[in-house]
């Protein structure tokens, strides 16, 4: 079993497939695909089909108490090493720290997974730290935006697959950090792929079956800024003026923010190089310090500074704040006029 201080999620998976498993999984957070990706994997991994049918309970929170779970768990199973009991939607229990006393003192012989989706339980109190003792506490947290980029390329990876970096902004910046609609789109454009030979995801691909354009998005739109180039960045937001559904401002304005605060981050960094650029940024890959060499070129640390209050004053008056007429194509239009001139 990892270390608790080194748990991540790559090395739970690890810990399951190796079958060093612990005998209480409590997984929480924001994020619910990693939590439904290891409570898959030790229903997978724990016991074989004809086990399940005696020592496999799920049960969840909306319809069960501390109690029953407890009963559940101090069963022993029948006919096979271990016993799985699986708790779904836990955060609807509302006598949930009671379970701290099982915890405790829980059998070896049953694996207890606890599923606290959208919340985390106060790690000050007897379940909690009852769980970190005894077994495992995992919180499953969003993937920022900025890392998205390598989340994609390692999932991708894991499945003998390889994607352009082109392809990877275009996902990223149309389904953001949703990660469940991400690994949904993802299956679709593997399934295109062919059977033998290479296997590489590219921005044709993803534009003519996630229904993105390779031209008119948010990466070529940073690009086009980035670039001082005025002719493309007005045809980019036309034409999300023309498609408003697929290309909404509120999808736009946090591509725009994160490039340019990470751009101020860039312009105070004491190695400016594409390596120092990409230590200091966590990029993975120097495709993604291109915009931001080019950015350190054509704009002024001060410029970026009043880009970034200009960015969060349209931001505020896309959600109505002091704003009753201005449509979110004009928004749009106005922020990038600030940023070309």
């Amino acid at each position: 079993m990892a270390k608790k201080e080194d748990i991540s999620f790559e090395a739970i998976c690890r810990d399951i497939k190796k079958r060093n498993f612990a005998p209480v999984y409590i997984l929480m957070g924001e994020e619910p695909y990693f939590i439904d990706r290891i409570t898959n994997l030790l229903m997978d991994s724990v016991l074989n089909e004809t086990e399940k049918d005696f020592n496999q309970i799920i049960l969840y929170g909306a319809d069960t108490d501390a109690a029953q779970i407890l009963n559940a768990a101090r069963r022993f199973p029948m006919m096979a090493e271990y016993q799985l009991v699986v708790v779904r939607e836990a955060q609807q229990i509302r006598n949930i720290d009671q379970l701290s006393h099982y915890v405790k003192n829980p059998l070896q012989s049953t694996i207890l997974v606890i599923n606290y989706k959208y919340k985390t339980l106060d790690r000050r109190k007897a379940l909690a730290a009852a769980a970190e003792k005894n077994g495992i506490v995992f919180e499953s947290k969003k993937v920022p935006d900025y890392k998205m980029a390598g989340f994609v390329t390692s999932m991708l990876q894991e499945r003998s697959v390889t994607i352009e970096p082109k392809a990877v902004q275009m996902l990223s910046d149309f389904l953001g950090n949703d990660l469940n609609r991400l690994v949904k789109e993802l299956d679709k454009l593997i399934i295109l792929l062919p059977e033998n030979g290479l296997k590489r995801i590219t921005p044709d691909l993803v534009e003519e079956n996630i229904g993105i354009s390779k031209e008119y998005n948010n990466y070529e739109l940073i690009k086009a800024l980035v670039l001082k180039d005025v002719l493309k960045s007005n045809r980019i937001i036309q034409y999300f003026e023309k498609n408003p559904k697929n290309n909404p401002i509120q999808a736009t304005l946090p591509v725009i923010f994160n490039y340019f605060s990470n751009l101020l981050i860039a312009f105070y960094s004491k190695d400016r190089s594409e390596n120092g650029l990409m230590t200091a940024l966590g990029f993975r890959s120097p495709y993604q310090v291109k915009d931001y060499l080019a950015g350190l070129r054509n704009f002024s640390a001060m410029k970026v500074f009043t880009l970034i209050s200009e960015i969060r004053q349209t931001d505020a008056r896309a959600k109505g704040v002091e704003n009753s007429s201005v449509s979110d194509a004009e928004l749009l239009k106005e922020l990038v006029y600030k940023i070309l001139h």
